[in-house]
């Protein structure tokens, strides 16, 4: 009788596990190319990061930005109070990927679970923006620099976008990549610190 409640239990959790497993992966990415605060929190290079070192792919709010989605301040975080930290500035100085003015480049996301896509829009900070405060809509060029429509499709496990780097910067920025889910009210936000 014990050995039979015994391998009830373990069945039971193994169940529960692979539930978990399944529904907190679904439709989930980053971006590793500029690389993400939320991907150098879960490689370790930055610390002191919270719940996000263990999830990267989960930094998902509301659709719509930039006229709805996160609020001013919490837009690295996608306005998910758990991963705040993402917001925090740290006084300018997140490890920065070094780009030029004017570059082509290629935009990677990272997939845990791929979902219906509308689009990918990329954006980055104006001249003279302020890298010691959190990221607002009005430290961001108005228009997205690359936006690269999908089609209701599902992206594979790692997707490039070529795109150019907008001219006329230089110094510290900030790239916001967003994608635009289909067929939910969501989408995934990830920050990359840059240096010019």
């Amino acid at each position: 009788m014990r050995k039979r409640a015994s391998a009830a239990v373990v069945g039971l959790a193994i169940a529960g596990v692979s539930v978990l497993a399944t529904g907190g992966a679904s439709s989930h990415g980053y971006t590793d190319s500029p690389i993400s605060r939320q991907k150098l929190c879960a490689n370790g290079t930055v610390t002191g990061c919270g719940n996000i070192q263990w999830e990267p792919q989960s930094v998902e709010g509301p659709k719509g930005f930039p006229a709805a989605g996160p609020a001013d301040g919490k837009i690295c975080s996608g306005g998910n109070s758990t991963f705040a930290q993402l917001d925090n500035a740290r006084g300018g100085a997140w490890p920065a990927t070094k780009v030029t003015s004017g570059q082509s480049y290629g935009f990677r996301w990272q997939f845990t679970a791929r979902h219906s896509t509308s689009d990918f829009r990329y954006y980055i900070t104006k001249q003279g923006w302020d890298p010691t405060k959190p990221l607002t809509r009005a430290a961001l060029d108005a228009q997205p620099f690359l936006t690269v429509p999908y089609n209701n499709q599902q992206p594979p496990a790692t997707l490039t976008h070529q795109g150019t780097i907008p001219s006329g910067k230089s110094g510290r920025h900030l790239v916001l990549a967003v994608w635009n889910v289909a067929d939910t009210t969501n989408a995934f936000y990830a920050c990359s610190d840059v240096t010019f």
